[in-house]
């Protein structure tokens, strides 16, 4: 989803970023400033700036944006060169992430998606790689506190209706019981798969906190790879300029 965003937002003139040889570097742009904003915090660097109309044009070329396996690869790529550990997930990011905190591996769970409160994840932050013009507080919501203020525990979440329904029949399965007995004024197909809609939440394919993609290690950037990195896609001079600057600092 960043890499998306990234693709949307990181413009020129309305237009994605592009290296001389025509290739796409909007995604790896993106992803290299907002990696030095949330690690590097005090050096005070400023994510590319949104751009963009409220022009049709620009509208309807913004849908029809699409990430690619290489656009995935080179924004690995750079996070490694970056020295940042990473893990692909073999389905919901959401969910990995939960695994992750649950296991003390990771603080929180970052995303906007409050469904990674129901893939039990103990701590959420929203907001987190919110642009600074929009001056929004990062929210930090944890999972006890939720249930604890909505009296229920967590084989019972559910949204509006069925928050209230959950509350009135005590689980989803007494819900769709009364459903299915005329007791309630809903309908569901006899055959509507609820507990495997359930299960998706309750255990999702995940990689487990000791798989060995888990074991997270933070290295030292990789100063000369990283100059490599850019030169090779010609995608910006300050940015080269910037590498080669901490290169010599470091020598």
């Amino acid at each position: 989803m960043s890499i998306y965003s990234f693709l949307v937002a990181v413009r020129s003139d309305g237009q994605q970023l592009m290296s001389d040889k025509g290739e796409t570097t909007s995604h790896i742009m993106g992803m290299f400033y907002r990696t030095l904003r949330i690690s590097e915090a005090q050096d005070a660097h400023e994510e590319a700036k949104e751009t963009g109309t409220a022009e049709d044009v620009e509208k309807f070329s913004r849908r029809t944006v699409r990430v690619t396996r290489e656009h995935n690869a080179e924004c690995q790529r750079l996070l490694k060169l970056m020295g940042v550990p990473y893990i692909v997930a073999p389905t919901e990011a959401e969910a990995q992430c939960a695994v992750l905190a649950r296991a003390g591996k990771v603080f929180a769970a970052a995303s906007e998606d409050m469904d990674t409160l129901t893939f039990n994840s103990p701590v959420l932050l929203r907001h987190l790689t919110f642009s600074e013009q929009r001056k929004e507080p990062i929210q930090e919501i944890h999972l006890d506190k939720v249930l604890e203020g909505l009296e229920m525990d967590m084989d019972q979440v559910g949204p509006s209706t069925a928050l209230k329904l959950i509350r009135d029949h005590g689980s989803i399965g007494k819900v769709i019981e009364g459903m299915r007995k005329g007791d309630l004024k809903y309908n569901v197909p006899d055959d509507y798969p609820y507990e495997n809609a359930r299960e998706l939440f309750l255990h999702p394919d995940v990689r487990p906190a000791d798989h060995p993609d888990c074991n997270f290690k933070w290295d030292a950037p990789d100063i000369e790879g990283l100059v490599k990195f850019w030169l090779r896609r010609k995608a910006s001079t300050k940015i080269v300029s910037e590498m080669e600057q901490r290169s010599s600092r470091k020598a």
